[in-house]
């Protein structure tokens, strides 16, 4: 290995403050002409000037996509041309940093020595203010494109980035823990007939709304006569059955405590609602708790009277709430 002086390296300049002095062996492993502060355009400082405007345009479209986005959404959405407005400001963002990366940073190979050697507290600062010096020359040398067109684009579209939270909706309160259905609410089937307690024959099975609220899937349930069965009651709903004569009218929520399918199927020989999804069974005559499948939990009883002139209405909404994994909390 020649002892020579310290030529240019990394700093483009010789002297101590490059960590080395001046009988510092240079490794004859590594290229003499090395200098990490070359970019393709350094030498040109007019076509420099000009890709910084050519990259603000783009970031300038991006600025404009933006805005077109908070305008979409304040006017009501619409998921085309919002995602076309995505589409073109990260397509020219992203064009933006790859012309500013490609030719306005520097980006060519260094090459270090591959020699073992430990390298002392002048030569590691050395290391550390030329790790430094790319970001100091990307605020001082490109304050145009940082200050005065990335800072605002970025912010523009920051903000508009936001405005997608508003789809989410309102936060939901305690509005999953009831249905529509309400005290003094009569039993509709699906046609908007009001259901009498006459209607529905032995072993028969209806789906049935709140009146008023028939479109209102969450408040679906399915009301069934089993005729002159013992129905064993939850602790506390032993009065939700309605007694006519010989017969028994007991009201489910037609929500599957699995997965939220509709229980639409009725075994009427082994009295059992069935998930037609995933097959989770409910015993009826046992406060419908599951017997089968993947289901945890029992279908919420809806609380049932029957008016003076035979119409059935609920009592109450439910007094558990409907639906699948979200109600599987402790206590249930």
């Amino acid at each position: 290995m020649a002892e020579t002086k310290f030529p240019r390296v990394f700093t483009g300049a010789h002297g101590p403050e490059d960590g080395a002095g001046e009988t510092t062996p240079w490794p004859d492993d590594v290229p003499p002409d090395q200098d990490d502060t070359w970019y393709p355009l350094r030498d040109d400082p007019w076509r420099a000037r000009r890709m910084e405007y050519v990259i603000a345009a783009f970031w300038a479209i991006t600025a404009l996509c933006g805005l077109g986005l908070i305008v979409v959404y304040c006017t009501g959405g619409e998921a085309q041309y919002e995602g076309w407005l995505l589409l073109g400001a990260f397509a020219t963002l992203g064009t933006g940093l790859l012309l500013w990366a490609r030719y306005l940073l520097p980006g060519h190979d260094i090459a270090a020595s591959r020699g073992h050697h430990v390298s002392d507290p002048e030569e590691r600062a050395a290391i550390v203010e030329s790790l430094s010096r790319g970001t100091d020359s990307l605020m001082s040398r490109r304050g145009f494109l940082v200050k005065k067109v990335l800072v605002p684009v970025g912010g523009i579209f920051g903000v508009a980035a936001i405005f997608p939270l508003a789809s989410l909706g309102n936060r939901p309160g305690r509005a999953l823990y009831h249905t529509k259905w309400y005290s003094g609410a009569r039993l509709v089937t699906e046609d908007g007939q009001a259901l009498h307690v006459d209607d529905i024959m032995v072993d028969g099975i209806l789906t049935v709304f709140p009146e008023g609220y028939i479109n209102d899937s969450a408040s679906a349930a399915v009301v069934l006569n089993v005729g002159g069965a013992l129905v064993q009651a939850r602790h506390g709903q032993a009065d939700f059955e309605v007694v006519s004569g010989a017969n028994g009218i007991v009201a489910f929520s037609k929500i599957c405590t699995h997965a939220g399918c509709a229980v639409s199927l009725f075994n009427v020989f082994s009295m059992q609602l069935i998930c037609p999804c995933h097959q989770s069974t409910f015993n009826i005559l046992q406060d419908c708790e599951p017997v089968f499948g993947p289901a945890s939990r029992p279908l919420p009883q809806l609380p049932l009277l029957v008016r003076p002139d035979g119409y059935l209405i609920a009592a109450t909404d439910f007094v558990e709430p409907v639906g699948p994994g979200f109600w599987n909390r402790s206590g249930d």
